[in-house]
Order: C-alpha cells, then sequence, then structure tokens
C-alpha cells in the first residue's frame, strides 16, 4: 500500500514539474499561429496546429478548446447546416470536462476557468442561434460566474473582458430584439451596450487571445443592431487586412455599402466573393456565391443592363433552388420577381408572366404578391 501511494505521489509531482516546464512561449506562439489559421479560414492547418498543441500540452484545454472552434467555423460560414452541431458540443463538453478536473484540483486556475466560461458561452450562442433559448440562458448564466471569477483572480487578463463586452452588450439588446428571450433575463444582471462596446474594444486592441474574435463580434453588432455603417466598415478593413480570405469578414464589410445603396462599392467586394467561389476557395460556399450573384444582379438591374442582370440573377435564382430546402429565402423571392420585371422590359412577356404567377407561390415579402399582381395586369417598364 506504501509503495503504491509512494508512486500516486511521485506521479502527481511528476505531472506537476512537467507541466511547470513547459515551453510556454512556444505554447504561445502553436495557439496563436492555430488562431491566425482559423480566421484565414485555412482548416487543415489549424487542426495539425492543434492537434500538436493537444499532445505537447495535453494537461491544458487550450488545444481542445480551440480545435472545437475550428468546428465553430466551419458552422458559422454555413448557418443553416446542422450536421456539424453534435461534434461541436461534444467537443466542448471535453474541454469543459477537462477544465472541471482541473478546477476540482484548484479553483483558482485562471486558465481552466476562462477556457470553460469560453465553452459554455460559444455553446451558448450557438444554442441561441438554434433558438434553444432556455439552454442558452443556462450556459449564458454559468459561464458568466466564470468570466467574473477568472476576473477577480486575474484582473491584468483582458482576454477575459470579451465575455463581459458580449454579455453586457447582448443582455440590453437582444431581450429586445428577441421576446422570447426576456422571461430569462430577470435571472442576469443588468446590459449596458455601451459598456459592452468599449469591453469588446479594449479586446480588440489589447487582447491576447481573443483579440480578432471581439473584432469580428463589433464588426457584426454595429452593422446588424447599432446599423453603423461606418464604425463596422472600420472594423471589416482592419480584419480584412489580416485575413483578405475569409468570407465571413468580406460579406459584412460587403454589406455595409449595401445597405447604404452604394452597389458601385459594394460590388467590389462581391465580385471578389463571387470569384473566389467560382475558384473553389476554402469557406467560399455556394451560400456565399448565391449572395454575390444576387448583388452583382443588383447592380446591373440598378445600372439598366438587363442581359447582365438577368445572367447573374438567374445563377443566385439556381443556387437558391438548391439551397432553399424548407423556406424560401428573400433572395429566392426578390429574384424570382425581379426576373419577371426584366423580362418584361425585354419584351418577353410569356417569362415575365411565368415569373410574375411564380412569385405568387412564393411567401409574400415586401409587397412582392401585390407587385406581381399588378405587373400581370400591367406590364412592367422602367
Amino acid at each position: 500500500m506504501k509503495t503504491k501511494i509512494f508512486f500516486s505521489v511521485l506521479l502527481l509531482v511528476t505531472l506537476r514539474i512537467s507541466a511547470q516546464n513547459y515551453n510556454w512561449v512556444r505554447h504561445d506562439s502553436l495557439v496563436k499561429a492555430g488562431v491566425n489559421q482559423i480566421y484565414g479560414i485555412e482548416f487543415d492547418k489549424a487542426e495539425k496546429t492543434f492537434d500538436i498543441v493537444t499532445k505537447e500540452y495535453s494537461t491544458h484545454p487550450s488545444g481542445k478548446f480551440f480545435k472545437a472552434m475550428i468546428t465553430w467555423w466551419r458552422i458559422l460560414l454555413d448557418l443553416d447546416n446542422e450536421s456539424l452541431d453534435e461534434k461541436f458540443f461534444n467537443q466542448l463538453e471535453e474541454c469543459i470536462n477537462m477544465c472541471d478536473e482541473i478546477l476540482d484540483k484548484n479553483d483558482k486556475n485562471v486558465d481552466a476557468m476562462f477556457f470553460k466560461g469560453g465553452s459554455l458561452g460559444f455553446r451558448g450562442q450557438l444554442r441561441a442561434i438554434r433558438e434553444s433559448w432556455f439552454k442558452a440562458a443556462l450556459d449564458g448564466k454559468e459561464g458568466l460566474s466564470l468570466v467574473f471569477k477568472s476576473y477577480e483572480v486575474n484582473p491584468k487578463n483582458v482576454d477575459v473582458q470579451l465575455g463581459f463586452g458580449i454579455y453586457h452588450y447582448y443582455a440590453e439588446v437582444i431581450p429586445q430584439k428577441y421576446s422570447a428571450v426576456k422571461p430569462f433575463m430577470i435571472f442576469f444582471p443588468k446590459g449596458d451596450k455601451n459598456r459592452g462596446i468599449k469591453e469588446l474594444e479594449n479586446v480588440a486592441w489589447n487582447g491576447r487571445y481573443t483579440r480578432i474574435e471581439s473584432r469580428s463580434f463589433l464588426q457584426k453588432l454595429l452593422f446588424q443592431f447599432e446599423e453603423n455603417m461606418e464604425e463596422s466598415r472600420k472594423w471589416g478593413k482592419i480584419l480584412l487586412n489580416d485575413f483578405p480570405n475569409n468570407p465571413y469578414f468580406q460579406r459584412y464589410y460587403g454589406l455595409t455599402f449595401v445597405k447604404e445603396n452604394n452597389y458601385s462599392e459594394a460590388i467590389k467586394t462581391f465580385r471578389d466573393i463571387y470569384i473566389k467561389a467560382k475558384h473553389g476557395m476554402p469557406g467560399y460556399n455556394k451560400r456565399f456565391e448565391r449572395e454575390a450573384t444576387y448583388y452583382l444582379g443588383m447592380d446591373f438591374k440598378l445600372k439598366e443592363k438587363a442581359d447582365s442582370a438577368l445572367v447573374y440573377f438567374e445563377k443566385s435564382e439556381r443556387l437558391s433552388r438548391e439551397l432553399d430546402k424548407e423556406n424560401e429565402s428573400g433572395f429566392l423571392i426578390n429574384t424570382v420577381f425581379y426576373l419577371g420585371m426584366l423580362y418584361d422590359q425585354m419584351g418577353k412577356r410569356d417569362k415575365a408572366i411565368k415569373y410574375y404567377n411564380e412569385t405568387l407561390q412564393l411567401r409574400d415579402r415586401n409587397d412582392s404578391h401585390k407587385l406581381a399582381e399588378q405587373y400581370l395586369k400591367t406590364p412592367f417598364k422602367e
């Protein structure tokens, strides 16, 4: 028995010494390289990098966490596809379990708190996207408490402010946008979107591991909720300067110009997305190609170049029919209606009528039914 105890103690000491003797400079270098590969949509390279991290730093949760982040970005580029959800949840569960084992031995281990909080936060994000609000709220509550605890132990860790920023911003904004969330907010601290933006900005400039993620959040929330195109574009430029082949960053950057009806600028971005999609570049899937062809068609339509607009709208229509499995997208509804208008302009009344009738078979969007019925009676003229 004494021998077993001796060897157990020896093993624990050895593990502790080996952990202390980790080359943390190499660790940080590998993690930063892998993170950049994720945002650069070099997923295969990132997988290899974090395989090294998990092997060489087997008692640290960073490798497991960032391997889950590779899956997260695969999901993010094709949100309607839920085939990777289970894999993502399982990867996060592995990371959470590892962090729990560490925290059972040392409840003040900042890294374990940080990566467990991050895992819960990202799991909550996907659950919210899938509108599983109750489970998302539970993840958010537990993850937030860990972030606060981590900050108390090490207030100099700027990365934890990503969690603060996301929470403070969305805790005010999301309940206003999604009424289903409001009942859960009584269990949470009050949100403050202005404070959240400031915290995210601090991480965006000074973060260690989460700098890019914070910039990405700022680009999206300033576009989607604040409708501040200039500020969203500022962060988009910074992101694209480092990651020019990230379609997610490109899309939001291009949409800031669409929102301002500045198609001459928007089209520069969407033409680049279209070309990259046609060349099969990683991440530039059919969803990005569909959106790019739609805006290319819109640009030619506004320039009254019906022939060219027709080419791209027909491409967008084909892609929409392939992608829209259950509910027709706004892209399909608008494209079908615009095709009717374009064929009317070109004097091809039979085809125009076909598309107007088809518009009436799709759900109504922005008075599409009313206008289609109008043009069925009286041909559209520019």
